[in-house]
């Protein structure tokens, strides 16, 4: 008997310049207000993790930007397109972020999450995260500003 292994459907790779075509084209999609090249760019200019997760023909599946310093990572931004959520992506990518944080030695991770994104808050609970405070008129809004969730696990 013989088992025969195979090349994931998806691959995390390292963000680079060339990806924020299609970073920012998913980033828009999916959110109302949503990051803008500048925040790429600083971040990618600032050092931070940031990753992408393309399907086997080059499709952008997800994205994230980590920050990581001493012992604490923050996850600034993980994304999923829209057409590819409630497959599991967001899930190895969150994974996938953590092991790339414990490997800089982080032993947290946080988080801010909208209130009204229930599935995020509920991925997030199953990994672990729980809530540990409230930032105040955090994120842009219709209205103004709205608070952020703000979430923690121990890594």
């Amino acid at each position: 008997m013989s088992a025969v292994l195979s090349e994931p459907a998806e691959r995390i790779a390292p963000m680079r310049p060339e990806d924020l075509a299609d970073v920012l084209a998913v980033e828009r999609v999916a959110y109302e207000f949503p990051w803008t090249d500048g925040n790429f760019i600083d971040s990618l200019r600032a050092g931070h993790s940031a990753w992408t997760m393309r399907d086997s023909g080059g499709g952008l599946i997800a994205y994230a930007v980590v920050m990581i310093a001493l012992d604490e990572a923050h996850l600034l931004n993980l994304t999923v397109a829209p057409a590819c959520q409630r497959f599991g992506f967001g899930w190895r990518m969150l994974e996938a972020m953590a092991e790339n944080a414990r490997g800089y030695g982080a032993r947290t991770m946080l988080l801010e999450v909208r209130p009204g994104n229930v599935a995020a808050q509920q991925m997030y609970a199953r990994y672990g995260f729980v809530r540990i405070g409230t930032r105040r008129g955090y994120y842009p809004a219709r209205d103004g500003r709205e608070d952020a969730i703000v979430m923690r696990v121990m890594l």
